[in-house]
């Protein structure tokens, strides 16, 4: 089997990606439902209120960019970082993944560097918030201020719901 069932109940194929099994209440359920960090959080966080997060701290033109930046997690699944790196196979699906999403929603076709930057603040903010300053480095956090909020996570429902608040709010403007 090579395709996924999602909420909708679409069969999204990884190998023959069809535009149309891509939806928004799909990449709202499905990321309100994972866990950053893998889970290794005290309290559950979804990548739905981090991507939300991440869309108020860009200019009000990149915001649906920054809102869909880990949109392709929604049907990969959110592997970490450091787990990523040995996986090139999973790299290049996630990828592909990541651009039928871009074209979907109009989207620029690689991660603009402001969306990036404010993906460092969150998780910068992430990092303080959930206490996890161990006081190891993070080089991929030097020079990243963190957000001037405190984060209190959501629950999935409340996350889902805000998601596709957030998002038609965005599309009104577009």
């Amino acid at each position: 089997m090579t395709w996924i069932n999602t909420l909708s109940g679409k069969h999204f194929s990884f190998t023959d990606t069809d535009a149309e099994t891509i939806s928004i209440e799909d990449i709202a359920g499905a990321l309100s439902n994972l866990c950053r960090f893998t889970g290794h959080v005290q309290d559950f966080y979804s990548v739905a209120q981090h991507s939300m997060y991440v869309s108020r701290l860009v200019p009000p033109e990149m915001a649906l960019e920054a809102l869909l930046h880990d949109a392709a997690e929604a049907y990969c699944g959110d592997v970490s970082s450091p787990l990523k790196a040995f996986l090139p196979d999973y790299q290049v699906i996630e990828h592909r993944v990541d651009q039928f999403i871009r074209d979907k929603f109009n989207l620029p076709a690689a991660m603009s560097a402001q969306v990036k930057r404010a993906d460092l603040i969150m998780l910068a903010t992430e990092r303080r918030d959930f206490d996890m300053d161990d006081e190891t480095p993070w080089l991929v956090l030097e020079g990243i201020e963190c957000a001037d909020f405190m984060i209190y996570p959501l629950t999935p429902r409340q996350a889902r719901v805000q998601f596709l608040q957030r998002y038609n709010e965005l599309k009104k403007t577009i």
